[in-house]
């Protein structure tokens, strides 16, 4: 088939070359605009694409904004939570923004990465709201092409995701894992396409998972992605009930779980 014919997302693909744009060179003339310090971000960062924790944070006087960080786009903030520091991402939403943001934060000294995203339930293993260890999410977004080659899904770190076995069962929230399906239109998603993704066994629809894990495979990096499952896509009254605070103490919590059960198996390899 000549390239003319194959969609530009699968075409001049060169998963194996390296990067003409780096991070690291936007952060460097950033930082020079910026006159900031470059400051290491922390160790453990959460994307927080409703922005609710940020703002419960911010709220409380809980959070600082991190100075040295150099994005153009976002602004990075951080706070301590059960004795430890984490820095935390607000509203980036959907695929492409939340890989730009993951790209800069490991190459700002991020070392684990976590995802905590709204979702619509898929098929229904209970009542919303909570919470999908995602160990592998179906690539119907655009960004995961560009870091690996052509598949029908983005698998979650091996070693990373089977390291949380057991890590929420003290947990007031409900923490199941498995498969859910990323796409770049929300507003798009028919009845036609929701019924094959059940037969598929897939559990929720998010924005993020696929690319990040995409990112996360092609970079060898450390990502962790949870989809907080807290609507039925608005076909329900009173749907996008979160629970407390906004669903935060809940994500809070998973993210506490997650951080010291990857940070201390790190330490102990």
């Amino acid at each position: 088939m000549p390239d003319d014919d194959i969609a530009p997302i699968l075409s001049n693909k060169h998963h194996d070359l390296p990067s003409a744009f780096t991070p690291e060179n936007l952060l460097r003339e950033a930082r020079r605009q910026k006159s900031t310090t470059g400051e290491p971000v922390p160790n453990v960062c959460l994307l927080d694409p409703d922005g609710d924790i940020v703002q419960r944070l911010m709220t409380e006087g809980r959070a600082q904004r991190h100075t040295g960080w150099a994005c153009y786009h976002t602004d990075l903030y951080v706070f301590e939570e059960a004795g430890l520091t984490m820095g935390v991402v607000g509203c980036a939403v959907g695929a492409s923004f939340a890989v730009l943001v993951a790209e800069e934060l490991f190459a700002s000294g991020c070392g684990l990465l976590i995802s905590v995203t709204s979702s619509g339930q898929i098929t229904p293993v209970q009542a919303p709201p909570y919470f999908i260890l995602i160990d592998r999410a179906l690539r119907d977004e655009g960004t995961s092409y560009h870091y690996l080659a052509p598949a029908r899904y983005s698998e979650a770190p091996e070693a990373l995701i089977g390291s949380l076995d057991g890590a929420f069962e003290d947990l007031a929230v409900s923490v199941t894992r498995g498969a859910t399906w990323t796409t770049d239109a929300p507003f798009r998603e028919t009845q036609e396409a929701i019924d094959a993704m059940r037969r598929e066994g897939l559990l929720a629809v998010e924005m993020e998972a696929a690319a990040l894990y995409a990112f996360a495979r092609a970079r060898d990096k450390a990502v962790v992605c949870f989809a907080h499952v807290t609507n039925q896509m608005g076909q329900i009254e009173g749907d996008f009930e979160k629970g407390d605070a906004d669903g935060t103490t809940d994500a809070l919590s998973v993210v506490i779980g997650t951080a010291r059960r990857c940070l201390g198996n790190a330490e102990a390899t």
